[in-house]
């Protein structure tokens, strides 16, 4: 299952020093600027949070990867 990654709110008193976590799913702006729609999302149970707004490069290039996967194995078969 593919997770992202994304960022910890700014607390007043750090309790943890991690500045990222795993989020609840993709924004709508990172499956588009990896080439997914959200119907082929859904299809591969890709998680979609339709809240976030942010998009981070990261997240973007494990769909990127993630597509490339997909297309290798429908030339292999």
């Amino acid at each position: 299952m593919v997770e992202p990654i994304v960022k910890r709110p700014h607390y007043r008193f750090e309790i943890r020093k991690k500045d990222t976590k795993i989020g609840k799913g993709f924004s709508l702006k990172e499956l588009k600027e990896s080439g997914f729609s959200v119907q082929e999302a859904k299809k591969l149970r890709v998680r979609i949070d339709k809240r976030r707004k942010t998009s981070y490069p990261e997240n973007v290039e494990v769909l990127k990867k993630l597509k490339e996967q997909l297309q290798q194995k429908k030339q292999a078969q």
